[in-house]
């Protein structure tokens, strides 16, 4: 399995944007998508007032701030925004057509070895990785709220999901 360095995240909301914040706080370079533009102005506003409250309490330095906004990109285009990742984290709307309408088009436009990931707490992994070509690659990565406290990722596999993709 290709080594993860790039990471789409799918829904700019609570999830998506604590999603976000904490691959670019460990290195990743991080592609934020949604279909609006203001609600990515919202998940960068976010992401910097929380890091912001994180260098108050020194659980990281002031000057990490940029370095930390710098990783993260943003994009209103799915098939754009995914093209480069080595693993697509969904946090849209807990709409079962909405997920696999999104699951087909990352199915279409992410690399061959990228892992496809939802952040359900509700809908089967099973049934979205039905709506691709690589259902061993689909998986859940269901994280806890808020994202940047909670240091607890409940990983669900699939029926098809490989053993790699659940280890890795």
């Amino acid at each position: 399995m290709k080594s993860v360095q790039n990471v789409a995240v799918i829904g700019a909301g609570t999830m998506g944007n604590g999603i976000a914040q904490v691959f670019a706080i460990h290195g990743y370079d991080v592609t934020l998508i949604d279909v609006s533009g203001q609600a990515l102005e919202k998940a960068i506003q976010t992401i910097q007032g929380s890091l912001e409250r994180m260098a108050k309490k020194e659980l990281i330095s002031a000057d990490a701030i940029s370095s930390v906004m710098g990783k993260i990109h943003t994009n209103t285009d799915t098939g754009a925004g995914v093209g480069s990742a080595d693993i697509v984290i969904e946090a849209a709307t807990e709409k079962v057509e909405l997920k696999l309408e999104l699951f087909r088009t990352i199915d279409r436009h992410a690399p061959s070895h990228a892992i496809l990931a939802s952040n359900t707490s509700s809908i089967s992994i099973t049934l979205l990785a039905s709506a691709t070509q690589r259902p061993a690659q689909v998986i859940g990565m269901h994280f806890m709220n808020p994202v940047p406290v909670m240091q607890l990722v409940e990983v669900i596999r699939g029926y098809s999901t490989s053993d790699e993709v659940t280890k890795g």
